[in-house]
């Protein structure tokens, strides 16, 4: 198995274990994809893959059409998706992913964290060079499906990776840029999309102790806790 699936593996993040989190974070995605794209899902192609992904996490339908609603509601403020990076201890690059309606709050917050933590925020972009941006589904095994000829097959429409899980699902890692036609492969060939998501996968990982380890987890901890963080990634080594 490739670098990605073992980083993405290692590092799932436990907010996701929580149901109400799930559905606060996918609330939030769903927002800003039909403020992005519309608020019809036949037209809105990552809007039908995240509904979608809705109700496999058992999210009510009257929370996935309020979260499409609020999309389209004028005297909503809506979210903004912001993204903030900086230093850990032991100099462990972090970078969190948010949605937030109230930035100022959003960075007080963020900034607070990593203070109190031993660590430092840094400016926006200092750590681009550091994290490939990715796009990944984990799709339904297919029968009759040779995964090295779709491996070969996908190249073209952006895949670099694929693997399987331990449920038998294919994960599929793609460029960024190349969501769309990824999805669009995928929807044409009859393959059942169980999630899709963006994840940045470092070029590089740093070796620590349990102990320097257990003091960047703490800092990420707290980092996730926090109702307007959407991810959080980083290069420490599993």
């Amino acid at each position: 198995m490739g670098r990605a699936f073992e980083y993405r593996k290692a590092t799932k993040l436990k907010r996701w274990g929580h149901m109400a989190r799930t559905f606060t974070k996918l609330g939030k995605e769903i927002t800003i994809a039909a403020r992005d794209g519309g608020p019809d899902p036949d037209m809105n192609p990552r809007l039908r893959v995240l509904i979608q992904q809705c109700k496999k996490e058992n999210m009510p339908k009257e929370n996935i059409e309020r979260a499409i609603k609020k999309a389209t509601d004028k005297s909503s403020e809506g979210y903004k998706e912001i993204n903030y990076e900086g230093y850990g201890p032991h100099g462990i690059a972090i970078f969190v992913e948010t949605a937030t309606d109230n930035n100022m709050r959003t960075v007080a917050n963020i900034r607070s964290y990593f203070t109190k933590h031993g660590g430092s925020l840094g400016t926006q972009g200092c750590l681009q060079f550091l994290f490939d941006r990715k796009a990944v589904f984990t799709v339904a095994p297919k029968e009759g499906v040779d995964l090295d000829e779709l491996e070969l097959e996908l190249i073209d429409y952006g895949v670099d990776e694929l693997d399987q899980d331990e449920e038998g699902n294919i994960i599929l890692y793609g460029d960024f840029a190349s969501y769309s036609q990824i999805q669009k492969y995928l929807e044409e060939n009859g393959y059942e999309i169980n999630s899709a998501e963006f994840v940045r996968i470092p070029n590089d990982t740093k070796t620590l102790t349990d102990e320097q380890r257990e003091s960047v987890q703490k800092l990420i901890d707290k980092i996730e806790e926090d109702e307007d963080v959407q991810n959080v990634f980083t290069n420490m080594a599993e």
